[in-house]
Order: C-alpha cells, then structure tokens, then sequence
C-alpha cells in the first residue's frame, strides 16, 4: 500500500469516527437521586407497593420541528421500575417492611412524564410536566395524593437532549422525594 492509500483510510475512519460521535441519542437515561437520612419514622409498618404506569405512550422527551418528523426518546430502562426501585430502597431506609400480604396497598400511579420541545429555526421553547397519583388503601379508608412539577424553558439554537435529561432527572427527584417526605403518607401508614 502506498502512502496517499493510509492516508485515504485514515481519513475515511476519522470522518466515520466523527459523524458516529455526533448522532443522537436513542434513549435518555432516567436516573433520579433522593438522597434521605435513614430513620425508623414507619418501622412496624407494612404495605405492599405498585407503580403502573398509566401513561398512553411511553416517551418522555418529544421535539417538534414545523415540517419534520418528531424525535421521540423514552428512558432506557422501564420508568415505574426506576421509580418502584427508589421508593422501595427509601421506604425500606425509613423502616418500612414491603411484602404482599401487607394490608396497607400503596399505588403509585405515573398519570404524566413528558418533556414537549417546540424547535423553531433559531430557539426553542420547552414545557415539561410530570404528574404522579400515590393512592393508599388500608381496607377502611383510602388516602390518595397527587404531586406535579411543571417546567418551562426557552433557548437558543436547537435544544440539548442531555440538559433536557438532567432537567427531567432533577424534576423526577423532586416528586419522589416529596412522596417520601409527606407527612400525610407517613400518617396514613
């Protein structure tokens, strides 16, 4: 092989490399941080815990571009897993015994979870919401609370899918730390 020969390949494998580093993501990576001091506030208690996911559509970041097709990003990993996975290793720090025989049913419904982009030429706008229902069942009565977080930005230029994760992880982390700190959750248990 001759020199120009490398120097083609290399510069071929360069642009293959560049243009492999800058496409989008294909999925977001949901990953909330709630960070509690361990206490024994609910120890002796018992309940069983259910997140569903009562969303149409499993998506959470949309961009809408006049005469494009939307982007459509969902997390990597199952939204109501991450969000049983949270509740129950903070429920369980609190002293909170989690088993299916318990009388107290903990529901946990995700109603809303979505980041809506409207991409213009030159800015964007964002509005983001997320809703989530916790419904708890004690076979005489039922305590059912609703926490929502809504959000709007606007920027520059065309908007960045790693800003709009970290917005939606630190909005996801607000509302389960609200669950976890409610005082009427802790009453009703």
């Amino acid at each position: 092989m001759n020199f120009n020969t490398l120097k083609s390949i290399a510069l071929a494998l360069l642009l293959t490399s560049i243009v492999g580093c800058s496409t989008a993501p294909t999925h977001l990576i949901v990953s909330p941080q709630v960070y509690l001091s361990p206490s024994n506030q609910l120890s002796g208690k018992q309940a069983q815990l259910n997140v569903v996911d009562m969303r149409t559509s499993p998506h959470i970041i949309q961009i809408l571009e006049k005469d494009e097709a939307a982007i459509i990003l969902s997390s990597e990993q199952r939204l109501e897993d991450i969000i049983q996975g949270l509740l129950v290793k903070q429920w369980q720090q609190q002293g909170l015994s989690l088993a299916n025989s318990a009388n107290n049913k903990i529901t946990v419904s995700i109603e809303k979870a979505i980041i809506s982009v409207d991409q213009e030429s030159v800015s964007y706008s964002t509005q983001s919401e997320i809703i989530i229902k916790v419904s708890i069942d004690n076979t005489k009565q039922t305590l059912t609370s609703s926490f929502k977080n809504r959000a709007h930005s606007e920027g520059a230029l065309n908007a960045d899918i790693a800003v709009l994760e970290r917005e939606f992880n630190q909005h996801l982390s607000t509302l389960i730390k609200q669950i976890l700190t409610s005082k009427d959750i802790k009453t009703f248990l």
